[in-house]
């Protein structure tokens, strides 16, 4: 007979030496055969099936990527095209360190405003010899003779001062003055081959980076639109507008020091070429 029966071995069982063997329950083992098994639970089972399939799928999924054993490797370099930037080709040539000759399309006129949009906000416009170099270089000649003077008005000391620059849009030594135009994206409004109205979101920096400002650096957002025409071969401007927006939320980057701000303004140049 078997040392087991259905319940897992009684208190009288047959051995192989023909006596009658008694076990108590608390007996670890049969001093006359192998060693009593313990009941298997069903949780237990339940357990040890779960691991196994869970092994099984971390397998597969770790299996289920394509072959590429056998895939041949390419030795043809990549093409142009996977590369070059898209769009009309960027100018070549400048006008008071702004590009010019931009394309007679809605792509030029969209690029025209971007670059417009970055000399019109840099520190050259806090110079007057070079603020009025940008503005004959972006305005219709017509507009540019009248724009100069509520410019030059605009840029007062007064104003300058409390920027922390003096009369000439100087800043303080030991101090940097950072004012950058970067442009996000364009959206044309208008065209035709004569006009075109294009809006340029923007993020700008502006502001004192040095250990006695009381004008930190800090960020803006806004929408500048241009009023254009064409003349002559190029792209220039009528009017502008500007307005607040949209404006994103405020990031959890630490603030860094002036001397950062500083250093980088230096070693970071500005872009002369935008879209």
């Amino acid at each position: 007979m078997s040392n087991d029966d259905q319940y897992g071995g009684g208190y009288g069982e047959v051995g192989g030496t023909g006596q009658t063997r008694t076990l108590l329950p608390d007996s670890p083992t049969d001093p006359y055969g192998p060693t009593r098994r313990t009941p298997r639970t069903s949780r237990s089972l339940v357990t040890v099936v779960g691991v196994v399939v869970l092994l099984i799928a971390a397998i597969a999924f770790a299996n289920s990527g394509p072959d590429t054993s056998s895939a041949p490797a390419s030795d043809k370099p990549p093409t142009d095209s996977s590369t070059a930037a898209t769009g009309t080709d960027p100018v070549t040539g400048k006008s008071a360190g702004i590009p010019k000759g931009f394309a007679h399309d809605e792509q030029g006129a969209q690029s025209a405003a971007a670059n417009f949009a970055v000399a019109l906000g840099s520190d050259g416009m806090f110079k007057k010899t070079t603020r009025h170099a940008l503005v004959d270089g972006i305005y219709a000649p017509e507009v540019a003779a009248r724009t100069k003077g509520p410019l030059d008005e605009a840029y007062s000391a007064t104003f300058l001062a409390k920027l922390g620059l003096d009369a000439n849009g100087n800043p303080p030594q030991g101090s940097t003055f950072v004012t950058r135009t970067v442009p996000i994206g364009t959206r044309v409004e208008s065209y035709s081959p004569t006009t075109a109205k294009v809006a340029v979101w923007y993020t700008g920096l502006i502001g004192m980076s040095g250990p006695q400002s009381t004008d930190p650096v800090r960020t803006l957002w806004q929408t500048w639109t241009f009023e254009m025409t064409w003349i002559g071969d190029d792209w220039k401007v009528l009017s502008g507008t500007q307005q607040d927006g949209p404006a994103p939320v405020p990031g959890d980057v630490p603030v860094s020091t002036s001397d950062d701000m500083s250093k980088a303004i230096k070693e970071f140049g500005g872009f002369t070429y935008a879209r």
